[in-house]
């Protein structure tokens, strides 16, 4: 398993995802990606509260790629340094990392489902980290 920025990605990147694989559940997936989801491809509707996670934990800038469904796929900038954790979700398709907006946290956080999937996340993600200390 890797992510975009994988190859470059400092251990704490690394680490965060690690800690994410045991945090992401069918439950923060996006609904209309649930019948898709699956422990194979835990990354699938995930993007955009794993994306504000990690901006909660590191910092950076959260942006987005539109899709051609006129969704955003989220992703993160921190220090310079772009990576996304939830790339594995398109296989082998290659996104453009280079064509992004950048997105507001209050924007997608509209969405009280999206906002309910990211406490979700956030506490799941809590529970891996204290499992590992």
């Amino acid at each position: 398993m890797s992510f975009y920025g994988y190859e470059t990605a400092p251990e704490n990147i690394r680490a965060l995802y690690r800690k994410l694989l045991k945090a992401w559940s069918v439950e923060t997936c996006a609904p209309r990606y649930r019948p898709e989801w699956s422990s194979e491809n835990p990354t699938l509707g995930q993007c955009s509260i794993t994306s504000f996670l990690v901006q909660d934990l590191l910092g950076g800038e959260v942006y987005g790629i539109l899709l051609p469904d006129g969704a955003y796929h989220c992703f993160n900038e921190v220090d310079g340094f772009r990576f996304d954790l939830t790339s594995e979700q398109f296989g082998d398709e290659q996104l453009d990392y280079g064509s992004c907006v950048k997105q507001s946290r209050e924007e997608h956080f509209k969405n009280g489902d999206k906002y309910g999937r990211y406490l979700l996340l956030k506490a799941n993600f809590e529970a891996a980290e204290k499992t590992e200390n």
